[in-house]
């Protein structure tokens, strides 16, 4: 046990000190603070030593230096066991600091709020970083408490042991705070390398917030957590039972598709990470059950993602199929209470989510890749005709419209698409050949197509055999990146075959 005899107080964060500094008062602690949080004591009407009174140093540049001073950081880093370090602290009139509590500017606010750079640098905390790094190395005889949200804790201990803490205590709370300086200098870190376009440096840091500690991971014997760089997801579950970790890796995969699509007119039915049914239409039921026409048999079980709002007739709809999670920018209050009535059917509002082009990871024993995501939009000039026969407009549409979901289907991928629907996808194959084969059985088994049908490949065909096994189902457009070696022989057969065929200046790989 450690006797807490004085304490440094120096908040960013000024809620919930009230009834902390209740505590420290009925056990008999001294409190030293600086700038506002000296003000808000006094305001609160507690007793407490001004740090510039304390050392005798005077808050010099504009308050940028107050707590950087040899008194206080000796005070925190004495060991109390050690006498040349105690014979230091009398030779120089010092003493001993038992408890910091410390939590910093709010850089990673500022960055919310604001984009001026003078603002940005001006909430970069130096001083209280530095003491909280002191005492969480000191944690043998100090305390460090680095967010309000452990003062509760700081309290039950404090009121259970008399005024003093345990070592268990002190070594819980200087993890917490070197996990809360190190996550904020690599925020600021991540700043200075977003602001100079250095997506990666020669020291990657990623940092994040826990959301949710979850059951476990992709089986039963493995454990897992989500994270976000921010403070949370900006998705919202208002039903259901506890995602898990597949549940959160379906439903990032729906956003990413769901996003891409004109907002308030796009369907996206995902099984496994995978696209397995996508439709654009006006009408939301129709945009429903066209995408789930794609392939109703996986979409059993998977997850629904719609970029507009459920109403009720869709809610009836959804409610005939087993489903795991339904997304929606929101739901009608009739919409909401049909759907609820699947206890365990989790409802989540995406209102608030949007697909930013940061850089993903993928990660591997103690290494990690590291790229930019596969999220800008397409236009026409990503895109050359090299066929004789040319798209008209609502062709070319479809085809990119193809071209768009099929990045987002695990490689080696084909989607066969018509009216901005999918009707075939083939997914996650070895062979191009063998992915084009199940995107045409899945069109034989489920589609009645009288509309034209259009192809989409993530890669270019290597072999004549893919694209002819396309035009033999009967698609009469393919969109392909271009760059094989045989490119010219894919153009000289769809010409003889008199097939629309589209390259794309870019290759869209999903592993």
């Amino acid at each position: 046990m450690k006797k807490i005899k004085k304490a440094l107080i120096s908040v960013s964060d000024k809620k919930n000190l009230k009834g902390l500094l209740k505590i420290l008062t009925k056990h008999k602690i001294e409190l030293i603070s600086s700038g506002g949080t000296y003000k808000e004591i006094k305001k609160l009407k507690f007793k407490c030593l001004e740090v510039s009174e304390y050392t005798g140093s005077p808050e010099i540049l504009g308050g940028r230096v107050k707590t950087l001073h040899p008194k206080i950081h000796a005070g925190i880093l004495s060991k109390r066991n050690n006498k040349s370090h105690i014979q230091d602290l009398k030779n120089n009139n010092f003493e001993e600091i038992d408890l910091v509590i410390v939590n910093f500017y709010p850089f990673e606010k500022t960055l919310e709020q604001t984009n001026n750079r003078l603002k940005i640098i001006e909430n970069i905390d130096v001083g209280g970083p530095t003491m909280v790094r002191a005492a969480a190395k000191n944690y043998n005889y100090v305390t460090v408490i680095t967010s309000s949200d452990q003062y509760g804790e700081l309290i039950n201990e404090i009121e259970k042991n008399k005024g003093s803490t345990s070592i268990g205590f002190r070594e819980k709370m200087s993890l917490d705070a070197f996990s809360e300086t190190s996550y904020y200098d690599a925020v600021i870190s991540n700043y200075f390398n977003t602001i100079k376009k250095n997506d990666f440096p020669k020291k990657k840091i990623i940092c994040g917030n826990l959301i949710e500690k979850l059951r476990y991971g992709e089986n039963p014997h493995q454990q897992a957590a989500v994270y976000s760089k921010t403070q949370n997801l900006n998705i919202k579950q208002i039903h259901g039972k506890q995602l898990s970790y597949n549940n959160y890796n379906d439903i990032f995969s729906a956003l990413t598709v769901s996003k891409s699509l004109p907002k308030n007119l796009g369907t996206v039915i995902v099984k496994h990470a995978n696209p397995c049914g996508v439709s654009i239409n006006r009408n939301s039921l129709k945009s429903y059950q066209l995408a789930l026409a794609c392939d109703p048999v996986s979409a059993f079980g998977g997850i629904v993602s719609c970029n507009y709002k459920i109403n009720k007739t869709l809610a009836m709809e959804l409610n005939n199929i087993f489903l795991e999670v339904v997304i929606a920018n929101g739901f009608d209050a009739i919409a909401l209470k049909i759907l609820k009535n699947k206890k365990n059917l989790r409802l989540i509002d995406a209102s608030n989510f949007e697909i930013k082009n940061l850089v993903s990871f993928n990660s591997a024993n103690d290494s990690f890749l590291s790229q930019s995501e596969d999220v800008a939009k397409f236009n026409i000039k990503n895109f050359k005709i090299v066929s004789k026969k040319k798209p008209n407009k609502s062709q070319l549409k479809n085809l990119i419209f193809a071209f768009n979901i099929c990045r987002h289907v695990k490689s080696n991928a084909i989607v066969l698409a018509s009216q901005e629907t999918t009707v075939g996808i083939g997914s996650g194959q070895p062979s191009r050949l063998d992915s084009c084969q199940i995107a045409i059985d899945k069109m034989n088994k489920f589609q009645n197509v009288n509309d034209e049908v259009v192809a989409a490949s993530d890669a270019f065909f290597p072999f004549v055999d893919g694209i002819e096994k396309l035009v033999q189902s009967g698609v009469t457009a393919v969109i392909q990146p271009s760059g094989s070696i045989r490119d010219k022989e894919i153009i000289k057969f769809a010409n003889k075959t008199n097939t629309i065929l589209v390259f794309s200046k870019t290759r869209h790989f999903k592993h």
